[in-house]
Formats: C-alpha cells, sequence, structure tokens
C-alpha cells in the first residue's frame, strides 16, 4: 500500500522559518520517500506505507520538540493500479 501525507506545523513564521519547520523538512528530506514537497505553508510526500508512517511519527514528535504548537496533518491511501487498493 502507498500512501499520502500532507501537513503543517505551526506557529507559523512568515520572517524566518521556525525551528519546528526545519526540522520537520530534514525528516522529510532524509526519509526513504517519494515525491517530497517541502514548502512554506505545507508539505506532502508518498511512499510505501510502513516508511510513510515511520516518517510521520518521528515528524510529530520532532516537531513538538522544536516548539510546534499544532501539526494538522492529513493521510491518504492512494490506489495505484493492480494493487487493489490493499
Amino acid at each position: 500500500m502507498r500512501l499520502r501525507v500532507e501537513f503543517t506545523t505551526e506557529p507559523f513564521d512568515l520572517d524566518e522559518p521556525p525551528a519546528h519547520a526545519l526540522v520537520t523538512r530534514e525528516v522529510m528530506e532524509t526519509a526513504a520517500l517519494d515525491a517530497v514537497e517541502v514548502g512554506p505553508f505545507g508539505n506532502t510526500a508518498e511512499g510505501r506505507a510502513d516508511e510513510v508512517l515511520s516518517a510521520v511519527d518521528t515528524v510529530l514528535r520532532k516537531a513538538l520538540e522544536a516548539g510546534a504548537t499544532r501539526v494538522s496533518l492529513q493521510v491518504n491511501v492512494i490506489n495505484t493500479a493492480g494493487e487493489g487498493g490493499r
């Protein structure tokens, strides 16, 4: 099964990326994920379920440790041909 994760961390700082944004960016860029997109207002990545779930766990832990007061995330199953949604 493949998953897509989208998340944001808060509070926002438009002048300079806060520590929680920098650590979550590093997690996403170093994880074994596909199609990673990091942006100022949200981040997305795709990959195998176990890799995405592991990255989500690390993102949550590191973001909160680095001062995030809110993490919003969405995880979707990507239905790929031949997998039957499993």
